[in-house]
């Protein structure tokens, strides 16, 4: 199970909401797609398996980079490749529209995960599957969501 977030934007009482739930669920990863913002928010990731990628509101990248590595959590710069569970996934934060339509146009990964427009997103592009969790920014609809990967079960998740 893969719990993905957005655009968090230094909304600590959210961020310790969704931790919880990506625990409870049994997320066995947890990736942000950008917008953390402040590195200390980054704290509050702590005991979970995480990757960050960079939005373009995040502020001391080299701190925040500091932070991840000190929960033990890999910062990935603006892009993410890997391969988890037999799927090839991206992760980019999506403030430059030619670079993710780049990456969904390569149809290279099975799953990519984005953010930046603070609006929940599934949508199946030939073999690409674009998600976007949401964001925490105040007013905005504060959801996460959570990916069982291995059946493509995905489920968006209100942080109330």
């Amino acid at each position: 199970m893969i719990g993905i977030i957005s655009d968090t934007h230094d909304n600590v009482i959210n961020v310790q909401k969704a931790v919880k739930i990506f625990i409870d669920k049994g997320c066995d990863l947890v990736i942000h797609c950008g917008d953390i913002v402040a590195p200390a928010t980054v704290n509050f990731f702590k005991g979970i398996n995480g990757k960050f990628v960079k939005g373009n509101c995040d502020g001391d990248v080299e701190l925040i980079k500091k932070r991840v590595a000190e929960i033990k959590g890999e910062f990935c710069g603006e892009v993410c490749k890997f391969e988890w569970n037999n799927k090839k996934i991206a992760v980019y934060h999506g403030n430059v529209e030619e670079k993710l339509r780049k990456l969904i146009e390569s149809q290279k990964y099975d799953y990519i995960f984005t953010g930046h427009t603070h609006q929940s997103k599934d949508e199946k592009i030939g073999r690409a599957r674009i998600i976007n969790p949401g964001a925490h920014y105040y007013g905005c609809e504060n959801k996460i969501a959570v990916l069982d990967e291995t059946n493509d079960k995905l489920e968006f998740i209100e942080v109330k």
